[in-house]
């Protein structure tokens, strides 16, 4: 395995927004087509889709062959899950739900090592390169690099984003809009629900934490990056299969459409 940017320090090196997408699909070829599609990274998502831990680390050694970054949103924030999808080499996790400094720290003290947190050692893993990683550079690879970013979806999330920011060792926060339009009850058109998305981006821009969200289309990604998102989702492998498809039954003639009688 030769040296690569994690997806943190992939992040702090360009100026540019890294685009990916949602892989909800439990197939390897799908992801070898979105690297050559052109995204930067893929998010596993394993909270709304029935993808398992082999299945991630099957997809991470594919994505990560093919030059993507891979992160893993992950079900639930289980100190021993986390510690498993690190060890197999994951360039970030997306934590769920989370509503409260308490609920960051604890998360995210899981994914750094002693002193910072608990992560247990693991050199020997694929995170390790199988023991062929020297250790004070396993270690500082696995602080430095990987991204430990918390999904903000609720207003009261919102509302403490300057304390869940400032949670030591944080380096990624995720703004869950379509959780946080039901939450709040407000319609994605409406002034206050976009004076919440202000609020998580100008104290995102204070605390020198890489912003990201997602969105469906390549316009309303670019409208992302413009007001202030570093990394973007846009759409997700179902959803991109089932438009290709659609599109292209749509665009056929008579012939194939039913009830059509040519030829009979």
């Amino acid at each position: 395995m030769s040296a690569r940017l994690g997806f943190a320090r992939r992040l702090a090196s360009t100026d540019r927004c890294l685009v990916g997408t949602w892989v909800k699909i439990p197939a390897l070829e799908p992801i070898e087509i979105l690297a050559d599609a052109g995204f930067d990274y893929i998010v596993i998502d394993q909270e709304h889709a029935p993808l398992t831990f082999e299945f991630a680390y099957q997809a991470t050694v594919v994505a990560q062959g093919a030059g993507m970054s891979v992160l893993v949103r992950v079900p639930d924030r289980s100190g021993g899950y986390l510690q498993r999808l690190l060890d197999v080499g994951v360039d970030g996790i997306l934590v769920p739900r989370v509503t409260s400094v308490a609920e960051a720290s604890t998360a995210v003290r899981q994914m750094l090592f002693s002193p910072a947190g608990e992560r247990g050692l693991g050199t020997t893993s694929r995170a390790g390169r199988w023991g062929g990683l020297a250790r004070d550079e396993y270690l500082r690879a696995g602080n430095e690099e990987v991204m430990r970013a918390v999904q903000l979806e609720e207003r009261a999330a919102i509302e403490a984003v300057d304390e869940i920011l400032a949670v030591a060792g944080l380096n990624g926060v995720f703004l869950g809009m379509g959780d946080l339009q039901l939450s709040s009850g407000l319609p994605q058109s409406d002034p206050a629900l976009q004076k919440l998305v202000d609020r998580l981006l100008t104290a995102a821009r204070a605390r020198g934490v890489p912003a990201g969200t997602a969105v469906q289309t390549a316009a309303q990604a670019q409208a992302a990056a413009e007001r202030g998102f570093r990394y973007v989702m846009v759409s997700n492998d179902t959803s991109l299969l089932r438009s290709a498809a659609t599109n292209a039954v749509a665009g056929l003639g008579s012939r194939f459409t039913e009830g059509d009688s040519h030829g009979v």
